[in-house]
């Protein structure tokens, strides 16, 4: 099996050496560079295409968020999985809105880490729920749309494209926007992972949605979950 190729990004070189120990300690990983600021993290994303990017958010000279927003439209293969304290970054939703595939503080335990690059190699999105809760407590005024709450006709649309939902997909949409990941899906709803990728899919196709992050910021936006 083709390894999964990934670039650490983060100003500390310490903390860099510590995910690499982590990453290369799986068979299935391979650390092929190392960044410790956006610009650095731009080029070598451009000259080495890898598959995964782990990205801090504070830097110095270009952030994390300016560096996922360049990669993204640059390299729209290398999927960025944004790494945060949290409790200091409070721009750290930003890099979700600037195209990254998942969300993970820095004290996420190594399994959570391992599995979250998995899943967004495969083109999944990775957001847990622990951070999925975070991130409306602290960013739900920010989200798309917050500014226009008083907007019936977007809430109307929004609402309608709901309607297109089947009723196990619905029940699927609001676990998902809870922050379960396609394993918990599976036990929850007792199906086979690959069911489970089978309605997430039509999910995202039916509502317009481009991933998992975009059915929480949906599903906030209608009320549907509580941050």
């Amino acid at each position: 099996m083709t390894p999964i190729r990934i670039l650490l990004v983060d100003d500390q070189a310490l903390l860099r050496t510590g995910f690499r120990m982590v990453l290369e300690a799986e068979d299935d990983f391979t650390v092929v560079a190392e960044a410790g600021d956006g610009a650095a993290a731009i080029a070598l994303a451009a000259g080495l295409h890898p598959d995964v990017i782990l990205m801090d958010v504070r830097m110095p000279g270009i952030d994390g968020i300016e560096a996922t927003r360049r990669i993204t439209a640059a390299c729209p293969d290398s999927r960025i999985i944004i790494l945060t304290t949290f409790d200091l970054d409070e721009y750290a939703f930003g890099g979700l809105r600037a195209g990254a595939r998942g969300f993970l503080l820095k004290d996420a335990q190594p399994a959570e880490l391992t599995a979250a690059i998995r899943a967004v190699a495969s083109g999944d999105a990775s957001v847990s729920a622990r951070v999925t809760r975070r991130m409306l407590d602290l960013f739900g005024a920010k989200l798309p749309g917050a500014e226009r709450e008083t907007d019936v006709t977007e809430a109307d649309a929004d609402a309608g494209r709901l309607g297109l939902l089947t009723e196990r997909e619905h029940e699927v949409f609001l676990a998902v926007a809870e922050g379960l990941s396609n394993p918990e899906l599976a036990e929850r709803f007792f199906l086979s992972e690959s069911t489970v990728k089978s309605h997430v899919g039509r999910i995202l196709a039916k509502l317009e949605l481009r991933d998992r992050v975009q059915v929480v910021i949906l599903a906030h936006r209608l009320g549907l979950v509580t941050p």
